[in-house]
Order: structure tokens, then sequence, then C-alpha cells
């Protein structure tokens, strides 16, 4: 977009942007109680860019957003491919993902799904660390990516590794458009950063995504002999990742555990090799269920800069075609099969168990899917699951990383990093014990609300932070996915 064309569409927004100032000097809207001005005015703002009349094309969009900003400042990217050594332990991977697949599907899928699992590819990612004493226009030195590599290993000071999955929608986003997140995760933790390019949907749809991501967690696992880093023991990683990225990371902390139950091992680097958990999953606003099902997707609207469910369900009837989509055969979500929407490692509120998990992470603020993020820190709580949950007050999805300059932002960063740092530190500091699962067992729960303006930190009851039961969720979510067949109104969503 050029400048004249985002001039013009500034000043299209002024009415609105009236509107949003003079109800929050009356104290009358919803947000105006919890968000300064200049938040809720951006919230707003946001909002209306992405609920537009006539949405582009999905190619177009993903076009528009996959142009590569140059690399500047205090940051280390070193970019790498994840190589597939052999055609065996291609077929190998192929055949344990559609094993666990087909083991897990759920109840309300239909008995004839057949789903088609792509080939296994080499897998892009990035390599992220903070880069400290160089001015904020430095650029990366030019060399060879190795050499970055081993110049970012000089600045690591923690054995953490995150491996990070970018949200997105998953049809969207990029490693690159999440490096400030990577290298403020890296800078906070002392470690680093592995942020994988996923395939994306709707050309790639599940579980492409799923597999580039058990591929990624191999590779840092058991590296192949020309890969820039050594094995990394999985009490040193951490799964992380925001948005669609969260739900790709509980995905696949489910899939390491299905493998775990089944005593099944993958074939890699010409060996059997068993996959062991990481050290903890750390996830920002997750989308965890697919259908946007959850009542806080109707509630929650006024907090939140994404769509609400009748914008979003009009704008997919509007978005311009292309070769990317509409799919062909025709499919209600980008992302999934329709015989799949359902499946457990799709809408993760439906994954058969928890237990065992390793401790987690889990943010949300007062946004569209706060209700399927608290439903499942509860659900993880009630399994035995070690669980740090955080609820940011008046908040909306991912602000983090969208309204950086917020205290809320900062305080959320924060709490993002130290569990990380905590879980993945060599020696376990609470109860003078040694060892990951010592480490795991002596983390105890944490629930907790923060008060916006204040960052005042109230407890919360875990037994009462979602008042819904799985059964009214699927019942929901079944009743979502009818309406996506026929035209829904604004009554109809609100009762879900």
């Amino acid at each position: 977009m050029d400048k004249t064309a985002l001039f013009l569409q500034l000043v299209s927004k002024l009415p609105l942007m009236a509107r949003v100032a003079l109800l929050h000097m009356l104290q009358a809207s919803p947000a105006s109680k919890y968000q300064d001005l200049r938040t809720e005015l951006t919230i707003a703002m946001l909002r209306s860019f992405m609920d537009v009349p006539k949405p582009r094309s999905i190619t177009f969009t993903q076009k528009m957003l996959s142009r590569v900003p140059p690399i500047r400042g205090t940051i280390w990217v070193s970019k790498y491919t994840l190589p597939i050594p052999t055609e065996e332990d291609a077929r190998a991977i192929h055949d344990t993902l559609s094993k666990v697949i087909d083991g897990l599907q759920d109840r309300d899928q239909p008995k004839t799904a057949r789903i088609q699992v792509p080939d296994v590819l080499p897998v892009e990612a990035e390599w992220t660390a903070h880069r400290p004493g160089v001015p904020k226009d430095a650029k990366l030195p030019d060399i060879p990516e190795r050499e970055k590599y081993d110049e970012m290993m000089k600045d690591v000071k923690a054995p953490t590794t995150i491996l990070y999955f970018h949200g997105g929608a998953y049809w969207l986003m990029d490693p690159a458009t999440h490096r400030p997140t990577c290298r403020e995760l890296a800078k906070r933790t002392g470690g680093r950063c592995y942020s994988v390019r996923y395939r994306l949907a709707p050309q790639n749809p599940f579980p492409a995504a799923v597999m580039d991501a058990l591929v990624s967690y191999l590779g840092l696992l058991y590296p192949p002999p020309e890969a820039f880093h050594e094995p990394v023991k999985p009490e040193h990683i951490v799964i992380a990742g925001d948005s669609a990225g969260g739900n790709l990371s509980l995905a696949l902390l489910q899939l390491i555990m299905q493998l775990q139950r089944s005593g099944t091992t993958v074939f890699w680097l010409g060996h059997e090799r068993s996959i062991p958990l990481p050290a903890g999953v750390a996830v920002n606003s997750p989308w965890i269920e697919i259908t946007h099902s959850s009542p806080s997707c109707v509630t929650n609207g006024a907090f939140d800069y994404l769509p609400g469910l009748e914008a979003q369900d009009k704008a997919e009837k509007l978005r311009a075609p292309c070769s990317a989509w509409p799919a062909n055969p025709p499919r209600m979500s980008m992302y999934v099969a329709d015989d799949y929407i359902m499946h457990p490692l799709v809408s993760l509120l439906l994954a058969p168990s928890w237990r065992g998990a390793p401790p987690t992470y889990i943010c949300t603020g007062w946004e569209m899917l706060s209700d399927e993020d608290k439903f499942t820190a509860a659900r993880f709580h009630a399994e035995g699951v070690s669980v740090t949950f955080e609820e940011y007050e008046g908040m909306p999805h991912c602000f983090a990383m969208v309204l950086k300059n917020l205290k809320e932002a900062d305080r959320c960063m924060e709490g993002w990093s130290r569990f990380i740092a905590r879980v993945t530190n060599s020696t376990a500091s609470e109860g003078g014990v040694d060892g990951a699962d010592d480490k795991r067992s002596a983390m105890r729960s944490t629930f907790t609300t923060i008060k916006s303006g204040t960052l005042e930190e109230k407890e919360l009851d875990p037994m009462t932070l979602s008042p819904y039961t799985e059964e009214e969720i699927r019942e929901k979510m079944r009743r979502r996915i009818g309406l996506k067949c026929v035209p829904a109104t604004e009554g109809d969503l609100a009762k879900l």
C-alpha cells in the first residue's frame, strides 16, 4: 500500500476514531474502564482494517504479508533448512503421523474419514537470539549462515532452546514477522529461539504443519551431521507459540504424548528414536478450538481487534477467489478438511488426555479465545499437570506482541519468559532436587488475573475458571459447524 492510499485509509477512519474517543471519554464503552484511550483507539483501528467489506484474496494477502523486513538492531538471525536425511526417514515419519492421526479419531468424526498425509519435506527455520552491544540500526555481518550461528552462540548464555511456532490463523505470517517476539524471549531467558517456517494453509492443510513441527522437534533432538547445532537435550527445550502457533504447539505435544502412550519410536538418521517430552510448553493467546464456538467469541468482541463471528463468516462469503481458495473440493475451514475439523490434533479441546504433560504456561486476555484458553488450563490442572495461567484484564488477542508499549505487555513477556527460563534451568532450584522429572513435580500450579493499569495480581480458583463441561463445548462445536453450512443470524451466533 503506497503512502497516498494509506493516508486516504486513515482519513476514512476519522469518524470511527472520533466516536471511539468520545465514548471513551464518557466512560460509555465496555473497554474504556480497562484500556487507555490510545489502546482502545488502536484496537478499534485494527478491527476496522481487518473487517473490510470485500476482503482481498488469500494469495494476495499472503504475498502482501510475506515481505521480509531487513534484519537490523540487537538481534541475531541465522537461517537454516533441516533436510530429510533419507527416503526411509521420510517414509517412517509419514507412516508414524498417519498412524497417530487414525488412532486419535474423535467420536464425532465420520467413521469413513480418510486424511491425505502430505509428503515429508525439508523444513526452513530461523535461529534467533539477542545481540547485545550493537546500535539499533546495526546490520548482520555479511557472512555465511553457519558463521552467523556460531557468532550468535557466543551471546547465548543459557541452555534454553525455544522451539517457536508463529501465529497467523495457520495461513498468514512467517518467522520473519515474529523476529521481535523471538528476540525478546531469547533476551529475557538468555537462550535462543528456533522459529519454524511450517507449511501454511489453505495450500497445505492439516496435517502439513503438524508434520513440519514433528520434523523440527526431531531435528533439534537428533540433528543431521551438517546441522549448525549440537543435539539439544529435551530438558532444555520449550515448545512455544502464539495464536495458531499455540494450537500447533499443543498439537505437537499431544502427538508426542500419543507416541509415548503407544510405545512408538520413529526411524530417523538410521536409528529408531524415542521422542521424549520437552521441558515445558508455553503458549500465548492460543487458538485451541478451531471452529470459534466458545461463547467468548461473541461476548468479548468489545475488547478484541479480531473480527466477530458474523464479520468472519461474511468475509469468507465475500472474499475474492484465487487459486488457493475456495478449495477444491470445498471445505469450511482453510486449515482442515470438514471430516477432521473435530479431530483432537486440530481442535485440542477434544484431546483424550493431557495427563503426564510437562509444565505448561497459558496466557490470555479478555479476548475472543479466552473461554477455550481457560477451559484448557483448568483441564490440565484437573489432570495433574503443572499449569501457570495468566489472565490479563481488558487485553486483546496477543496484546504483548501487538501493543508493545503497554506495561501489561511488558508484564506478559516477563511472565512468559520467566516460565521458560524456570523449566529449562539446568539445576532445579526448588526443593534442592536435580533432574527434569523432579523439577516438573516441584512446580506448583498458579492461576492469576493481572489487573489493567495497576498490574495487581489476584489469585484465581482453577475449579471455577471455566463454567463449561466438555460435552457442552462439544455441542457448541456441533452447532457452530452446522451454522457454517447455512446463513447464520446474529441471534444464532449469540446462542453459542
